[in-house]
């Protein structure tokens, strides 16, 4: 709901397509036949996100993210700042991953792999930093990236993409 609430206070032309439904398996089985990116399933309860998650594993054509910790966000409205907390996982088609975006972009720009860099923190950024030129993982990584990753930086909350950018790349 944070990110819908957020997606409306965008212009109409700059909108993602969000839908909130109650039952996903339903929603996805239905929309089988439609391509889709991503699906975000959230809740706040960890023994029916687990389920949600359980159930969505039995379908056909889609990857689930596997995330074992919680989310944290603080909402502000005004000077009231309100904190919530939300367990999540991603559902992709299953042709769908950042490497290929990444790759689909190397070949329609003419550019080299090796001239690729990089920067994840989650276990769907693994492809991405396995296969870039130069994959760098950020320091509140899964310990299966930071393995795999030629770099690993400072986390999120500590200027980490900035630490990768100023060590990795040469201004004119």
């Amino acid at each position: 709901m944070f990110y819908n609430n957020e997606n409306k206070k965008n212009p109409p032309d700059k909108r993602v397509d969000i839908n909130v439904t109650e039952d996903i398996h339903k929603y996805i089985e239905k929309y089988e036949e439609i391509d889709f990116l991503k699906f975000t399933v959230c809740d706040n309860n960890k023994i029916i996100f687990s389920n949600i998650s359980k159930k969505l594993r039995e379908l056909k054509s889609v990857d689930i993210l596997d995330i074992g910790h919680m989310s944290r966000k603080v909402i502000k409205s005004g000077s009231v700042e309100s904190e919530i907390e939300f367990y999540y996982t991603e559902i992709t088609n299953e042709n769908v991953d950042k490497w290929n975006a990444i790759e689909f972009l190397i070949n329609r720009l003419g550019i080299k792999k090796e001239e690729t860099m990089t920067i994840g923190d989650n276990i769907n950024d693994l492809e991405m930093i396995q296969n870039a030129g130069l994959g760098i993982a950020m320091g509140n990584s899964y310990d299966e990236l930071k393995k795999v990753a030629k770099d690993v930086v400072k986390d999120n909350d500590n200027d980490g993409v900035a630490e990768a950018i100023n060590k990795y790349i040469t201004f004119m």
